[in-house]
């Protein structure tokens, strides 16, 4: 399967990496090129990958499918929006090495990052970002857009709302709301949410 990436930064790097990885397994996977709006960048190499173009290229690009690339979460979805009204397959870029746990299901879109942890019968909701190194314990629930700050524990049976934010290593031991931004140990809701905002 010939893949696009859609962003040439940081993650668009981390999701190469994960492919390269892939295809070192034994998947049959090639990566084509990244696109990205940021005509600075195209021509150049990263990871071995040029960049190609613009985002708007891509019907221009050989490929079988796309992956979009971006760490930020509302930008993600409003890709995968702008996207997926073109006749576009989507890939999902998966680390030999994941392991996502029984009965578990993940939207669309979800960044599961380095070495985090998603136990049984967890529900991640669409556009989420789960950090490095956080662990989810099982029949966690977190709502659409929500980020997982870098070594947060959340614990089992909590949820978390949909575009809520959890503090890096915070300890999560009691549900969160939509909105809510929550830090510390454990931790406890700061600032007052913003409907629909980050």
């Amino acid at each position: 399967m010939k893949i696009l990436i859609v962003g040439a930064g940081g993650h668009g790097q981390v999701v190469v990496d994960i492919l390269l990885a892939q295809r070192a397994a034994g998947d049959a996977v090639d990566v084509v090129g990244y696109v990205d709006d940021d005509a600075a960048l195209h021509g150049e190499e990263r990871l071995g990958i040029r960049v190609v173009g613009p985002i708007t290229a891509i019907a221009r690009i050989e490929h079988d499918a796309i992956v979009v690339a971006v760490g930020d979460n509302v930008r993600r979805a409003h890709l995968h929006d702008r996207l997926g009204n073109l006749p576009q397959r989507f890939a999902v870029a998966r680390h030999p090495t994941a392991v996502v746990g029984c009965a578990s299901r993940v939207g669309r879109g979800v960044i599961l990052n380095t070495a985090c942890t998603i136990d049984h019968h967890a529900r991640i909701g669409d556009f989420v970002h789960v950090a490095p190194g956080v662990h989810l314990g099982g029949d966690v629930s977190v709502g659409a857009g929500s980020l997982i700050g870098i070594g947060a524990v959340v614990l089992p049976g909590v949820s978390i709302g949909s575009r809520a934010v959890v503090g890096a290593g915070a300890v999560v031991t009691r549900d969160v709301p939509d909105c809510a931004t929550v830090v510390g140990v454990p931790a406890s809701r700061i600032g007052s949410p913003v409907a629909g905002a980050r």
